[in-house]
């Protein structure tokens, strides 16, 4: 049984206000659910999960990557990440390997096979954007909006217009 003061708390929040389809952490939760389920059937030919994929897209870009910078690029802690590379490591995509001018570092590396999907990565940029409906501007502006947002909320840089 609610009292009445927590009924007239409820009264003043306007209706719709904290609905569930209204909610931005809701739509860009289920978004990135639909795109994972999307990536999915395109992965799975290569024996690869999402998180395995992004890693190869990172090393794609700089090869030779510590842990340490691959988790700090991808916002994955060690405990995450280690797993995910020694899997990545048993299917032959990378090598890690202790760096010779700091043992306390792991190098990741690619293998000829790592190097070789990213031939692959092509076709599946492109039935990505396929299943979006969206053209290249606007997944490209939608992009730049979502990196906006992840940097105003990991720095908490605030926007007057914000609301």
């Amino acid at each position: 049984m609610s009292d009445k003061r927590d009924e007239a708390e409820t009264n003043d929040i306007p209706a719709g206000l904290l609905a569930l389809d209204q909610q931005l952490c809701f739509a860009v939760y289920a978004a990135a659910h639909a795109l994972n389920r999307t990536y999915k059937p395109l992965l799975d030919p290569y024996g690869l999960t999402y998180p395995q994929y992004i890693v190869l897209m990172t090393l794609w870009e700089e090869d030779g990557r510590t842990v340490k910078a691959l988790g700090a690029t991808l916002g994955l802690d060690s405990g995450t990440l280690s797993p995910l590379l020694k899997r990545l490591e048993a299917a032959g995509f990378i090598h890690r390997a202790r760096d010779r001018s700091d043992e306390r570092q792991v190098l990741v590396t690619l293998t000829d096979k790592g190097r070789a999907m990213r031939h692959e990565a092509l076709s599946i940029r492109m039935e990505i954007g396929k299943a979006t409906g969206c053209s290249v501007e606007a997944l490209t502006a939608l992009t730049a909006e979502l990196q906006t947002l992840t940097r105003r909320l990991e720095t908490g840089e605030a926007h007057d217009d914000a609301a």
